[in-house]
């Protein structure tokens, strides 16, 4: 069985899952995504945030195939690359991290250790930018129905599974937490963060698209 990491890239984007190559609820500010769920323009938002954001920061996802099957991603970039970011009360994220917005491991592919990998890649990454940590708003809630208020929120990480994994606390609120994680170097990553992150990513849940 061969496990190959790679960057997301615009060629292999369609091998995201399908629910979240059609969203842009990160990549759009509330009323640009609003209005292309309207249009069905998602997809076509969806590439243009990736091209840009490879063309100005570069490296913004990782995708992990194996034989030759998608069996999981992240998705992350600075804040700045991120225009939900701002939406949220604990705003804004640190300077010195990035911004996790998403991910996810198929079914199938769990306990297997892919999560570790994705998570070191992404640490790789950020500690070659100069970076150093990664930053999650948290769901305080178990999961807001449709209708409720907290509806918008469907799209972000469980804070509970953040905290139980290593993330601490940065900025605390009732609904939407800032997390940290901090990654000084792939030197010390530990065994136990790279386990805690394997559950973190198993538990994930694809995106919602819309209300």
């Amino acid at each position: 069985m061969s496990r190959r990491l790679v960057n997301v890239t615009l060629d292999n984007l369609d091998d995201l899952p399908t629910r979240c190559r059609n969203c842009v609820y990160w990549e759009l500010d509330p009323v640009a995504c609003e209005r292309a769920q309207e249009s069905g323009g998602t997809a076509l938002e969806k590439e243009a945030w990736l091209s840009d954001t490879l063309l100005e920061w570069g490296s913004c996802g990782q995708l992990i195939y194996i034989d030759g099957v998608p069996a999981g991603y992240v998705l992350y970039a600075p804040p700045a690359y991120v225009p939900r970011a701002v939406a949220f009360p604990t705003s804004p994220v640190s300077a010195d991290a990035v911004l996790l917005t998403t991910g996810r491991i198929v079914a199938e592919f769990r306990g297997g250790g892919l999560g570790r990998m994705l998570l070191q890649g992404v640490a790789r990454d950020i500690v070659r930018r100069g970076l150093r940590a990664i930053e999650a708003f948290g769901r305080a809630d178990s999961g807001a129905s449709e209708d409720s208020e907290d509806a918008d929120y469907q799209c972000l990480l469980p804070a509970d599974y953040l905290r139980a994994v290593g993330f601490k606390t940065v900025r605390p609120h009732p609904r939407v937490p800032r997390l940290r994680l901090d990654v000084r170097t792939t030197a010390t990553w530990k065994e136990d963060v790279e386990y805690a992150l394997e559950r973190l990513l198993s538990s994930m849940q694809a995106p919602v698209l819309s209300r």
